[in-house]
């Protein structure tokens, strides 16, 4: 909306140019935070959510694969002692 005044139209233009700056500096300062927040994530040796939440679903899925196994595998026999087929 433009007045005939401009001292009013001159007033609504600043506005709004202080807004945007404003919005701007807002998501400058929230993007400056979140690089602050990542670096000091790798510092401490941290990882995000998701690679964890993605780790311990794969964690889970080993430790069924294992446990399927160890019910699958044949119990067999101990060798007989002083065996050269012994591990250690």
């Amino acid at each position: 909306m433009h007045s005939q005044n401009p001292f009013l139209d001159e007033f609504a233009k600043l506005t709004q140019a202080a807004m945007g700056i404003a919005q701007t500096a807002g998501e400058e300062a929230k993007t400056a935070m979140r690089a602050q927040a990542d670096r000091l994530a790798a510092e401490f040796d941290l990882i995000r959510r998701d690679d964890f939440e993605a780790l311990k679903a794969e964690v889970a899925a080993l430790r069924a694969e294992v446990a399927e196994l160890k019910t699958k595998k044949a119990p067999t026999k101990k060798p007989a002692a002083g065996s050269d087929n012994a591990a250690e």
